[in-house]
């Protein structure tokens, strides 16, 4: 029985993980949670981590769906508590590599060889 590697995966459906360098510190109660500066890797989410959640507020980036995926699919993880208190800013570049990953391939840009 062969098995697929993450690599081929990777090949044929896009990138498995994307990731982003905060903006801002996480910080809660004066202690520094995740420091800015820190890559943050977002996994492809696949339907069980969807669960609940509607691919149309994820589009629109509705900081509640974020804030429900973002657990499920962060590393370091990126918790309800962490979320709450994260720079809109970093907010929003996890909401754009969220949305990376549910654009079909017909929705992106083509990139030019050069």
């Amino acid at each position: 029985m062969t098995t697929v590697s993450e690599t081929a995966v990777a090949a044929a459906t896009g990138p498995v993980f994307n990731s982003f360098f905060l903006d801002f510190p996480i910080v809660i109660g004066g202690e520094v949670k995740i420091a800015a500066g820190t890559e943050i890797k977002v996994r492809k989410p696949g339907a069980g981590e969807l669960r609940g959640l509607t691919i149309q507020s994820l589009y629109q980036m509705d900081v509640a769906s974020l804030e429900v995926l973002a657990p499920r699919i962060t590393s370091p993880v990126i918790h309800k508590p962490f979320f709450a208190v994260m720079d809109p800013a970093d907010i929003t570049q996890l909401g754009g590599e969220v949305l990376d990953f549910l654009l079909p391939k017909a929705a992106k840009p083509v990139s030019q060889p050069a």
